[in-house]
């Protein structure tokens, strides 16, 4: 059981959350501050106090004022009026992740929302009712509203749930478990839909994945290393010490680790002076990527915590003040940042994959891995579908953040386009999981006509590991499904 407190939610309750299924709770100090807000929002309701979203309208209806009979119809116009999400719809597990997130941030006291929403919530999630939200239609500013709103939609009893890869109406599902669909009053639709949760759900299902796909990668290098006779002097510690990146450091010390006891691996001199880069700085090159892991996961769990609707109400709400802390900036950076960081493991992993197969470069072993070159055409294609990937990530990483387009009037003239940011952060760390089961496919194929006994303990184990999934290439076959299982192999370890 994770408590959830609006403060203290990290990645390690969020993965528990999402791949453990983990059932959640509300702290009681923070249900104080819950009601404490809502009392100050039915306060302005009965002084006839003007204030942003409680009884006025929203965007460039800002100025518009709203009758107190009319507050829940308000909200309901809302939510219905704001659904218009298009295209693909999100993981189930990103839904999730959008529940308990939304759920934690309203838990912080300042969205004037009433216990028995968020106790909805609660039910949602342990009882794994996920709402079905469309992928396409947030700019990322003024909170993921397109998004959000789906989410809303089911606590209304309208929308769709996920049910076995499915969809159900929500209004069905209610019913079965013997609750009446929530009627919004007062601020709780804009409270509901005003928040970047969408964007950080992605983010943090995206950092999750990557930070697995990245220790993956290093155990698949290190039996292209094996495969290729790499030289271990690039791993010694003075080296990496010199320079002074700790995730550098830490790199080439997992390198050693994963290598030690190979007798596949040389030393300096004892073949040839010196690799190739994408050989000699896997330490650098993935060292930086984890630098840029680490700032993504700084950023998501700030923002995990963060009170991103508008207006926030303070002081028992003698201070309600509209701002902008739904804007999705910083999350929007993070991402794209990400989409780089990601990339780079794709594109160096895709140069160890032509060093293994390319006969010019992959010192002796069979020109592509071919059993019979020539008449059999090996890993050729293998690199191929390597590369198509790789320069499909280049198109994606293009920085999301760096366009905006002006909306409402006008009104709000500044977005972060932080969920096309996540969404293609998404698609690159699938295209470069399978990219790294190419190269654990030829480095496994290559291991075995060097002589896998002769293979370090620890990439002996991940290869006999590969091995229960896939046979090394010893005939021309289709390959996808060796990939697809791979990849699905990697996938599924993160979530141990």
């Amino acid at each position: 059981m994770i408590e959830l407190t609006g403060a203290t939610l990290n990645m390690d309750e969020m993965k528990a959350i999402l791949y453990r299924g983990s059932a959640v709770s509300l702290d009681e100090e923070a249900l104080k501050l819950v009601k404490k807000s809502r009392l100050a929002v039915e306060k302005i309701v009965r002084e006839d106090r003007t204030v942003y979203g409680i009884n006025t309208g929203f965007g460039k209806f800002s100025d518009v004022s709203i009758d107190e009979k009319d507050t829940k119809a308000l909200q309901l116009h809302l939510i219905r009026s704001h659904a218009c999400g298009v295209g693909d719809r999100f993981p189930e597990i990103v839904s999730r992740a959008m529940v308990v997130l939304r759920l934690n941030a309203l838990l912080k006291g300042f969205s004037g929302i009433r216990v028995e929403v968020l106790e909805r919530f609660v039910y949602m999630m342990n009882n794994r009712i996920h709402p079905v939200i469309p992928q396409q239609g947030s700019l990322g500013a003024s909170g993921d509203l397109a998004p959000l709103a789906h989410l809303a939609l089911v606590l209304l009893g309208e929308g769709f749930v996920w049910e076995d890869d499915k969809h159900r109406p929500a209004a069905e599902v209610w019913m079965e478990h013997g609750l009446e669909p929530i009627v919004l009053e007062a601020k709780e639709g804009l409270a509901l839909i005003n928040g970047t949760q969408a964007m950080t759900a992605q983010g943090v299902i995206n950092y999750l994945e990557a930070a697995s796909l990245a220790y993956d990668s290093e155990w698949i290098a290190a039996m292209t290393m094996e495969a290729l006779h790499g030289i271990t002097d690039a791993l010694h510690p003075a080296i990496h010490e010199a320079r002074g990146y700790p995730e550098q450091v830490e790199v080439a010390q997992r390198m050693r680790d994963l290598l030690t006891g190979s007798n596949l691996t040389t030393v300096q001199g004892e073949i040839r002076v010196q690799d190739a880069y994408s050989i000699r700085c896997i330490p650098q090159v993935h060292g930086a990527s984890w630098q840029v892991l680490n700032y993504v996961k700084e950023k998501l769990e700030i923002e995990m915590n963060a009170a991103t609707d508008n207006p926030l109400i303070f002081d028992d709400g003698d201070t309600v003040v509209s701002g902008g802390n739904f804007h999705g900036q910083p999350i929007a950076f993070a991402m794209d940042f990400l989409k780089i960081g990601v990339a780079e493991l794709a594109n160096i992993s895709e140069r160890r994959i032509e060093r293994i197969v390319n006969p010019q470069l992959n010192e002796g072993l069979p020109p592509f891995l071919s059993p019979e070159p020539g008449l059999q055409s090996g890993a050729m294609i293998l690199q191929y579908s390597a590369a198509s990937l790789v320069s499909e990530n280049k198109t994606l990483a293009h920085p999301a953040s760096v366009d905006s387009i002006s909306s409402s009037g006008n009104q709000e003239d500044h977005v972060s386009m932080g969920t096309i940011g996540a969404r293609h952060a998404y698609s690159i760390i699938k295209n470069t999981r399978n990219v790294l089961a190419i190269e654990a496919l030829c480095a496994m194929t290559a291991c075995t006509i060097r002589g896998e006994s002769q293979m370090a303990p620890k990439t002996r184990s991940q290869y006999d590991k590969l091995r229960e999934i896939v046979e090394p290439i010893n005939e021309d076959r289709i390959f996808t499904p060796d990939i697809e299982s791979i990849a699905h192999y990697l996938e599924e370890n993160m979530t141990k």
